[in-house]
């Protein structure tokens, strides 16, 4: 088991180069001037993920209004995230990442508890970045049911 990375609040975020649900590639460096919630999940169309999903897309227009872009990264393919996305009216971004690059690079990838086991795996995580391409805040373990008012709570978002 490899060293899992931790990232930090005022640390840069790492670029990423990662193909959408539409097959579109998207980077963080062209988000550059952007602030942006980015969020990784274990399995698209799973209940959790699928309940912490929806309710980015519930608060994306608040969150819009504040500034911020919603992305959502998973280890599913561009054609499972499409369906997924189409299934569930996801309107944001859904970055597939089928070897965990950015997962790692992220620390959302790693050694876990499940159910009394130590496993590697995707660790549900979110992380906030500022306009500039640094860490604002690092959000590892995350429940699904909730995490979404937690980090609009976090932001100062209401509504």
């Amino acid at each position: 088991m490899t060293e899992r990375v931790i990232l930090e609040p005022g640390q840069p975020a790492p670029d990423f180069s990662l193909r959408d649900q539409d097959g579109t590639t998207r980077s963080l460096a062209g988000l550059r001037g952007e602030k942006v919630v980015l969020f990784f999940i274990p399995k698209a169309m799973t209940p959790a993920c699928t309940t912490e999903s929806c309710e980015f897309q519930e608060s994306s227009a608040p969150l819009a209004e504040a500034g911020y872009r919603v992305l959502g990264v998973s280890r599913d393919s561009v054609e499972r995230l499409r369906r997924f996305a189409d299934r569930d009216g996801l309107e944001y971004p859904f970055l597939s990442d089928p070897e965990a690059e950015v997962h790692r690079a992220y620390g959302a990838y790693g050694t876990k508890n499940s159910y009394g086991r130590l496993i590697e795996g995707v660790i549900r995580s979110t992380f906030v970045i500022d306009a500039e391409g640094r860490i604002e805040h690092a959000l590892y373990n995350v429940k699904a049911t909730g995490h979404v008012a937690r980090v609009r709570k976090l932001l100062g978002i209401e509504g």
